[in-house]
């Protein structure tokens, strides 16, 4: 048995990584996409094949009104998420949500709520959870190989040739380089130290807007405390390009990520006891995949919709 999915939104993560992923998972399959112009939805759906009898919609009421679709993912702007996620969640369909979630506490815990309510799924799409070499190490860390974990770093920059993308502006978004990439560092963050760490009890930040003088973060540098004791700190950017890097220091080892943030599931992995070896395997793939199969087997998906609001409080506190 496969769940029906419809994407909404036609970008190019929708293009790149989120149609095709659909399409390689095994309990899922591509149903239906929304566009703000139906040419443009038919367009993807030729492109990706998308199975339902219609499947090219502008109209997201109608859209909802199948009763062959089962779930949602969104893919729109982060100001369009909560409305969207609100009205799919009322018409009793599964919602996947692209990070991060909303942009506001208030909205985060409406979507939680609706969705224990009805007993539905609601998940966000922090891919690199899906990454190999990433759990790999989750499973290290839970099986105290690393001892009691005691610091963690996370870099990942971009560099925006203007301040033109949609994130840079107050429309449609409240983050710019926190909502593209920083937002996936604090996951990572709070999946490895929490469980271990206990919550996060002090965050604190540099943010800088001098270049193109918007109201969005362009670099961010971040830094957090844990009930432990325990820090961390990550650095989001649209300034400039750096090989992405994440670091984890525990009182019995050490691991050093290189490039394993972005699409591909690769880079390297150092251990203090050597190379880690994983296969590349495509993270988008087994997110939907985890999360088609929390619908199938009535579980919660790997990232629910509490992690994401707890992962937007902390966003709201830095910047």
């Amino acid at each position: 048995m496969s769940i029906t999915f419809a994407i909404l939104g036609t970008g190019r993560i929708a293009d790149q990584q989120l149609a095709p992923a659909i399409s390689m998972a095994r309990s899922a399959d591509l149903w239906s996409v929304l566009s703000r112009s139906k040419s443009r939805a038919q367009e993807f759906v030729d492109k990706h094949g998308a199975e339902a009898p219609q499947a090219a919609y502008d109209s997201y009421e109608e859209l909802l009104d199948d009763p062959a679709l089962d779930a949602v993912l969104i893919a729109t702007p982060d100001g369009l998420h909560f409305e969207q996620a609100l009205a799919a969640l009322k018409a009793r369909k599964h919602v996947l949500l692209e990070k991060p979630m909303v942009c506001d506490v208030k909205q985060a815990q409406t979507l939680v709520d609706t969705a224990a309510d009805a007993g539905l799924r609601l998940g966000v799409a922090y891919h690199l959870r899906f990454h190999r070499g990433h759990q790999i190490l989750a499973e290290k860390i839970a099986n105290k190989e690393f001892g009691k974990l005691r610091h963690m770093r996370a870099q990942w920059t971009w560099h925006a040739p203007d301040d033109q993308n949609w994130r840079a502006k107050d429309e449609v978004g409240s983050w710019w380089g926190l909502a593209g990439v920083g937002t996936h560092c604090l996951d990572l963050i709070r999946w490895y130290m929490v469980p271990d760490c206990g919550e996060i009890v002090a965050a604190d930040s540099t943010i800088t807007k001098n270049v193109w003088e918007g109201p969005h973060d362009e670099t961010a540098m971040v830094q957090l405390i844990f009930e432990s004791g325990a820090t961390a700190e990550f650095c989001s950017s649209v300034l400039f390009e750096s090989p992405s890097r994440v670091e984890l220091y525990g009182t019995e080892s050490w691991a050093v990520c290189d490039n394993t943030l972005g699409s591909s599931g690769g880079g390297s992995i150092q251990t203090k006891k050597g190379p880690l070896d994983f296969d590349a395997h495509n993270p988008y793939v087994g997110e939907v995949e985890d999360f088609a199969r929390a619908i199938l087997d009535k579980r919660s998906p790997a990232v629910t919709g509490e992690e994401g609001l707890r992962n937007i409080e902390t966003l709201l506190k830095i910047a």
